[in-house]
């Protein structure tokens, strides 16, 4: 191999104590020609060869932009993605606090409402005892001196501000969803990347390059080392034809310096390319016999070798293909992973640009009914609070008043027993002085005139106790005072004052039985315990 690279420039700078093969046949330098001539077909391999490193070269070029675009967008969707589901949870944190809280508040307002219906209850069935009203009148409950409208307006406000807060949850519900549907998308985008990347990854790793996904980057810096590996091999058979056109060359040479050999040589050259039978034309330098004999040596020995290197030119190709094999998978599965990665990122910006926007304002539309609403809520559970106290007062008022009823007929039993011994009292002193008056006209009438003083004969004063309604007392003073003044002096008077005579004009209080009034202490002392 070394004789036939160097042939064609130095066979005759050889040393002239070769073996000279004296009188070569015309035969056998043709046949060493045709060979020669066989063996410039080794040009496709070189022409492949050329158009490997091409390739490689431009498919290196096209990897490395490639590369850094999907790093670049690779260290984007990252950011993205984190910023996406940072904004789901925050989402989320909004709903599940507005549930939590809307559910609380319904359930302290059910609460309320559920004491006011028992209170309001309570009312309808405590009947008003038949002693407290007309005798005319049909029974009535305490739930009749009641108007319920302000709680029926409080339910229909209440009603209102549920129905918008439901509506208002219920649309950021559906926003919800719709984003989770998004943020499955992205997961099927995603594991769509996870895929191709794997695949990639093990394509990489059959061909004998990056063994998995996250190696991807750096097969890319395997792939200048391929590109120089085959434009060294490129170099080396473009060496080995250069050798194997010098041959040729020096065959041709031979048989055109041989007598006879012009035609020939002619004649096996003429259909050969431009670039490889551009010198064959060339006027033929004088050759000593010497020199003619040193050609044929070298001649004969480079024969013996042409064979070999058109072998190994066969070799070198074979080698550069599957290198150019690798370079494509690795830029292919660049490529493939650069796809998969733009349509993620494709995804995720559409919903950035047009749908992310609306589930965050949905987010902050439910936020702020939310907080106008829970203040209305805690506004209506006060006025239902308030009501059931309202209500609950009444109940004890009601008790209280039976308790009252009780109290006044106790003092008045206590009023009727002072009346009772005062008018004993009074009557035993109307009939002592009957007496004492008697007494005196048997033993002095006879004696005074019946002109000295008017009022001698008279039957003692007596003291009448008459029942009068609270407040008018004073206007019945009034009145016993003008007729006091038209009496004749010594004349008897009538005294006024609260009193217990059956028929009288007095306070009227009802009659309550002893368990009745039990009862209505009971439930006082109830409540009051319940309150504590």
């Amino acid at each position: 191999m070394t004789s036939l690279q160097s042939s064609s420039a130095s066979f005759t700078a050889r040393a002239y104590g070769h073996s000279e093969p004296k009188g070569l046949p015309l035969e056998d330098m043709i046949s060493y020609l045709l060979a020669a001539k066989r063996s410039l077909s080794s040009i496709t391999h070189v022409r492949r060869a050329e158009e490997i490193v091409t390739a490689a070269r431009s498919a290196l070029e096209e990897s490395v932009v490639v590369s850094s675009r999907t790093s670049f967008i690779r260290r984007g969707l990252n950011n993205q993605l984190r910023l996406l589901y940072n904004v789901r949870s925050e989402v989320e944190a909004i709903s599940s606090r507005g549930r939590e809280e809307f559910s609380e508040a319904l359930q302290n307002l059910d609460d309320a409402d559920a004491r006011l219906r028992g209170t309001l209850d309570l009312l309808r069935e405590t009947i008003v005892h038949a002693s407290f009203r007309p005798n005319d009148e049909t029974e009535k409950s305490l739930h009749d001196f009641v108007d319920e409208r302000g709680v029926e307006e409080l339910h229909i406000s209440l009603k209102s501000s549920i129905d918008r807060t439901n509506t208002a949850r219920g649309d950021l519900e559906t926003s919800n969803r719709e984003f989770d549907d998004e943020l499955h998308s992205t997961r099927n985008a995603l594991h769509e990347y996870r895929s191709a990347t794997k695949l990639a990854s093990s394509r990489l790793s059959v061909s004998g390059s990056s063994s998995s996904a996250s190696e991807l980057d750096l097969g890319l810096y395997s792939l200048p080392g391929m590109l120089r590996s085959l434009e060294a091999i490129a170099q080396d058979m473009a060496h080995l034809l250069s050798s194997l056109v010098a041959h040729f060359d020096l065959c041709v040479k031979a048989v055109k310096h041989t007598e006879g050999g012009g035609a020939a040589a002619q004649s096996i050259t003429g259909d050969l390319e431009h670039e490889i039978n551009a010198n064959l034309n060339a006027p033929l330098a004088a050759m000593t016999e010497e020199e003619y004999q040193e050609m044929l040596v070298v001649l004969v020995k480079d024969a013996a070798e042409a064979e070999d290197v058109v072998l190994e030119i066969q070799d070198r190709i074979s080698e550069m293909e599957p290198i150019y094999e690798q370079v494509i998978v690795q830029r292919d599965s660049l490529l493939v992973v650069s796809k998969a990665t733009l349509d993620v990122h494709s995804h995720l910006f559409s919903l950035a640009s047009t749908r992310l926007p609306r589930y965050i304002s949905q987010a902050h539309n439910f936020a702020k009914v939310w907080s106008e609403e829970n203040e209305r809520f805690a506004s209506g559970l006060n006025e239902l609070s308030d009501l059931q106290s309202l209500y609950e007062g009444f109940l004890n008022a009601y008790d209280s008043l039976i308790l009252e009823v009780a109290r006044r007929n106790h003092v008045r039993q206590r009023v009727e027993k002072v009346l009772r011994d005062t008018k004993h009292k009074l009557n035993l002193l109307y009939e002592e002085d009957v007496t004492a008056r008697e007494a005196f006209r048997a033993d002095q009438g006879d004696f005074l005139p019946s002109d000295i003083w008017p009022g001698i004969g008279l039957a003692p004063m007596q003291v009448q106790f008459l029942r009068l309604a609270g407040g008018h007392l004073q206007g019945a003073l009034t009145e016993e005072q003008e007729a006091g003044q038209q009496a004749e002096p010594g004349v008897s008077a009538t005294a006024h004052g609260t009193g217990a005579d059956d028929g009288g004009e007095g306070e009227a209080i009802p009659q309550l039985t002893k368990d009745f009034i039990e009862q209505a202490y009971g439930r006082l002392k109830a409540r009051d315990r319940n309150f504590v």
